[in-house]
């Protein structure tokens, strides 16, 4: 059974406007990390508001754990999810540990110990410094830090790693598969396709409002991608490169051209997961 169901869910800011979300449908296993990715204004953010239950449901139905989920969603509800916002929402006048320990007080349920996940996201040095001294960066660990409080076993993640140095990026990716190992379920929304190759199980392409493909990365490369191999080669000892398909008679080109060539070094590769999304999409990312 799936953790988290969506079916025909349309949503609109405006009435009679064009819905920034239109007939969605989707479903999550328990314990998997589900990528939504899209441009900016695709409805990624208003696809995750829906599901958290900070925006109603207009039209369609959304099941957890197999049970119909209410349009309006008590505290039993909200008790069993976390929420990390691309931009953190944080009370600067208050210290990290301060934030964290407020907002545990929100939860009916066992919370998680505010100094270990300050230790956690790298933070506890900084523990009792005013939020609002943070750099933006040790904002959003804050931010990322306070979605953990109330040990979720459903998590909500807005683009979790924008704008944060490689060390520290890393460590909240290795955070993110150690809570999917405990079993918690993750709904991440981003536009950057090296997270969500690197960390999604299965991805989702929405572009205006309605999804295009769902799938893992790996099968949506074999699906709709090209494999391909560039080949070095010298003549007349100058180095040249050559790229070559891998099917058809482009594969049997290739056999022929290293027999021909004096091949110097043979590389293979498959196309990214942006690529593919360009490809079924029209459309970038930025």
């Amino acid at each position: 059974m799936a953790m988290i169901e969506v079916k025909q869910v349309t949503y609109s800011y405006k009435k009679d406007g064009a819905p920034a979300v239109k007939n969605v449908n989707f479903s999550i296993e328990k314990g998997e990390i589900f990528g939504f990715l899209g441009p900016s204004g695709a409805g990624k953010s208003t696809t995750q508001g829906i599901l958290a239950g900070l925006l109603e449901i207009q039209q369609g139905e959304i099941f957890i754990d197999g049970a119909l989920r209410s349009a309006h969603p008590g505290k039993e509800f909200f008790n069993r999810i976390g929420m990390g916002f691309e931009i953190p929402n944080v009370y600067k006048k208050l210290s990290g540990l301060d934030n964290l320990n407020f907002h545990a007080k929100l939860y009916d349920g066992e919370t998680e110990d505010a100094m270990e996940v300050l230790e956690m996201v790298g933070l506890a040095d900084d523990a009792k410094k005013r939020a609002g001294a943070y750099s933006k960066g040790m904002k959003q660990r804050l931010g990322f830090a306070r979605s953990l409080m109330n040990k979720p076993d459903i998590w909500f993640l807005d683009e979790p790693t924008m704008g944060l140095d490689p060390g520290t990026a890393n460590s909240i990716k290795g955070i993110i598969k150690r809570k999917q190992s405990e079993a918690t379920t993750i709904f991440l929304t981003t536009h950057n396709m090296f997270v969500a190759e690197e960390l999604c199980d299965r991805v989702a392409f929405i572009v205006d409002g309605s999804i295009v493909a769902v799938d893992t990365p790996k099968n949506l490369k074999l699906k709709y991608g090209k494999m391909r191999v560039v080949v070095e080669y010298e003549q007349k000892g100058v180095l040249f490169s050559k790229e070559f398909g891998l099917s058809g008679d482009e594969k049997a080109e290739f056999q022929r051209f290293i027999g021909e060539h004096e091949v110097k070094t043979v590389h293979s590769g498959e196309p990214s997961l942006e690529e593919i999304f360009i490809k079924l999409t029209g459309r970038g990312l930025e």
